[in-house]
């Protein structure tokens, strides 16, 4: 018998021994990866990492690695994708309040979106599932998500997991003129940096985001990654600009009710179901309700920032004309022959 258990041990001993020595190795190897990597001083962070094609802040590589290796999506997932400050807090309410409809009336005093943060209530992949993780173990149960899942993502498609590419999920996207994401990353990116961090110019932070220098960017192949899988699987991929969005709410609302497989009723439009998630979801309602004023989101981010103006055409008021002609000119050159422009007049 103490032979037995001695054999018992010394197995074990030896695949802790094993699972350790490879736990080491993959270490090194991502750690080799890191310094592999083109690195720039981030805009509140000193270290920004060039990684498969996009710019991002170190620390979330490791989990986009496991996001991309683990994640396994069902047909009747949703993802929100986005470049950050181009509508994400509005797309991510108006997706879980079309989707959830039948469960929680948007005339409902309890509805969820009354009472917490929509990236409460579609969390990101990268960041909430995979991001505070400890040994790669998300730090949510996903098997215990309602049916249609809702995920958000700042990833670029060619970096999504496979499993979402070769499922039937669905993806909606949308854009914002890099113009006013800009000055919106500018200005929430420096309400939010360490204080031990010195503010960024907007000189600065613009002189680096015409070179891509920016979260998941640069920006127009982020833009045009999505683009090109919406153009070749429509049914896949829907396309959003945010200023169509704001410019015909009604007509682009219910291209996403129709994308997503769930048409209005006849009843659900004479009862008005489709102006009352818009008056639910809309800036102003969110901007002013308690859970919006007060409080943090993972990483410190005070919810109260990502309730600015909402505004199509603010950059006027913070880029000189010099700037104007010079963004203008990138944008031209990068999105040629795609279909996609914005005004910069």
């Amino acid at each position: 018998m103490a032979s037995t258990n001695l054999t018992h041990s010394t197995i074990e001993h030896q695949t802790k021994a094993v699972q350790q020595e490879a736990s080491d190795q993959e270490d090194h190897d991502f750690k080799e990866l890191i310094l592999s990597l083109p690195r720039e001083n981030g805009w509140i962070t000193p270290d920004f990492t060039f990684f498969q094609g996009f710019w991002c802040v170190s620390t979330l590589i490791q989990p986009i690695i496991t996001f991309q290796k683990q994640f396994q999506a069902k047909d009747s997932d949703i993802l929100v994708a986005t470049l950050p400050k181009s509508g994400t807090t509005w797309l991510k309410a108006l997706t879980f309040a079309i989707t959830n409809r039948q469960r929680f009336s948007p005339l409902e005093d309890h509805h969820p979106l009354l009472k917490s943060n929509s990236h409460e209530l579609v969390p990101f992949l990268e960041i909430n599932f995979y991001g505070q993780t400890l040994d790669g173990i998300p730090q949510f149960d996903m098997s215990k998500m309602t049916e249609p899942r809702i995920f958000g993502t700042h990833i670029p498609f060619n970096s999504l997991a496979k499993s979402i590419k070769d499922s039937k999920c669905k993806i909606i996207y949308i854009c914002r003129n890099p113009f006013d994401t800009f000055v919106s990353q500018w200005i929430f990116l420096n309400k939010i940096k360490p204080e031990e961090l010195p503010e960024f110019t907007l000189e600065e932070a613009f002189e680096r985001y015409c070179k891509g220098v920016t979260e998941y960017g640069p920006t127009w192949d982020h833009m045009l990654g999505y683009l090109k899988e919406s153009v070749a699987r429509p049914n896949k991929v829907l396309f959003l600009k945010y200023e169509d969005l704001k410019e015909d709410v009604n007509f682009h609302v219910k291209r996403i009710f129709e994308f997503l497989g769930v048409p209005f009723t006849q009843e659900e439009e004479s009862g008005e179901v489709v102006e009352n998630i818009i008056k639910l979801c809309s800036f102003e309602k969110m901007k002013d309700l308690e859970v919006n004023k007060s409080g943090t989101l993972g990483l410190n981010f005070e919810k109260k920032y990502f309730f600015r103006k909402a505004e199509i055409g603010d950059w006027v008021n913070y880029l000189s004309p010099s700037m104007v002609e010079k963004l203008s000119k990138i944008m031209e050159e990068k999105l040629s022959g795609s279909g996609l422009s914005f005004r910069s007049d």
